[in-house]
């Protein structure tokens, strides 16, 4: 996975005041949306929008892309 999360989301939610039943009640992020930070996967890029939104950053204080070792490339 070349893109990576650089921050733990759910905790800046969090320090930001949103927890994530604050999440789900307001219906800022679903509960798949929730499970998949938890677990690193990609979520939409709305959503990336809507935490952006939340936390008042860019997309890329959140992501970033990291090269992968690629053996086939030598």
């Amino acid at each position: 996975m070349p893109i990576i999360y650089k921050i733990d989301i759910l905790a800046a939610l969090k320090e930001a005041g949103y927890n994530t039943t604050r999440l789900r009640k307001e219906k800022l992020l679903s509960e798949g949306v929730i499970q998949s930070l938890r677990e690193n996967k990609y979520i939409a890029l709305q959503n990336i929008s809507k935490i952006c939104e939340i936390l008042d950053c860019q997309p890329g204080d959140l992501m970033e892309y990291v090269k992968e070792n690629n053996p086939e490339e030598k």
